[in-house]
């Protein structure tokens, strides 16, 4: 499975561009949802939410429609990440298991100055449940900051099954180490002067990558922290464009849609 979509579905500057001049706010996760295949959800990262809201996401949305949804910053944003357990608890207590099917990975996004300690680490891992209402759960970090380039780190994380993102971003470091059975890409590098927001040959790139990740390839495009992990025969690949220039974002995950479906 590969699923390609945008980060959150309100953002002013896309009326006229995705949505319907005229379209209702209540209509714009409806209308969002099937014009890409998945959204990672940001929202979650500031504020928490209730089962009403999770399950009414659900209800409006495709049956094959994808959730990510970024983990609270009260359970990232702290000096010892293995005292994020009451944070990570409330979380996961707040009714995200209503989305059911549609539940994808959970993105635990890393504050750029966090440098890399393999202890804290270890034990923020610990706490990263398995399961919620009898639904599997998936893990990927993004880590910021270049310590994080450590065989030792890739290591805990196949350990723990636990992805890494791919960042495509002109800040921070890219990661493209395989340590789980999916990969998670944030494509963060859109040119506003760009309709689509990637020139077409870039898309035509991830199109090709993100195939081989699909088939259990690793793809050699991009140099590697640690020697490569197990060798898998399928990997569900989740793409996000986000940051940049945000209001293209639409227009490149549809692009890329179209482009994988040729």
């Amino acid at each position: 499975m590969i699923s390609v979509g945008i980060g959150g579905w309100t953002y002013e500057p896309w009326r006229g561009l995705f949505f319907p001049e005229k379209l209702p706010k209540a209509k714009e996760l409806f209308h969002a949802s099937r014009r890409v295949t998945s959204i990672e959800v940001n929202g979650t990262f500031y504020s928490t939410f209730t089962p009403s809201t999770f399950k009414r996401w659900a209800d409006e949305t495709p049956d094959d429609f994808i959730f990510s949804l970024k983990a609270p910053r009260f359970a990232v944003n702290r000096r010892v990440l293995g005292e994020a357990g009451p944070s990570i608890e409330k979380f996961f207590g707040s009714g995200v298991g209503e989305l059911k099917s549609k539940l994808g990975p959970i993105l635990w996004q890393l504050p750029p100055l966090k440098k890399y300690d393999a202890n804290d680490i270890a034990a923020f891992l610990s706490l990263l449940p398995l399961d919620v209402a009898g639904l599997k759960l998936r893990h990927v970090l993004e880590v910021r900051h270049e310590t994080f380039l450590s065989q030792d780190f890739i290591a805990q994380a196949r350990k723990a099954n636990v992805g890494i993102v791919l960042a495509d971003s002109p800040k921070y470091p890219m990661l493209a180490d395989l340590t789980s059975d999916f990969v998670y890409l944030r494509l963060q590098n859109a040119q506003a002067e760009i309709e689509t927001g990637y020139p077409i040959s870039a898309l035509d790139k991830w199109v090709a990558l993100a195939r081989s990740w699909a088939r259990g390839d690793e793809p050699q495009e991009f140099p590697l922290v640690a020697p490569k992990g197990r060798k898998l025969s399928s990997r569900d690949v989740f793409v996000y464009f986000i940051n940049g220039a945000k209001e293209r974002a639409p227009a490149a995950a549809e692009t890329l849609i179209r482009r994988l479906s040729e």
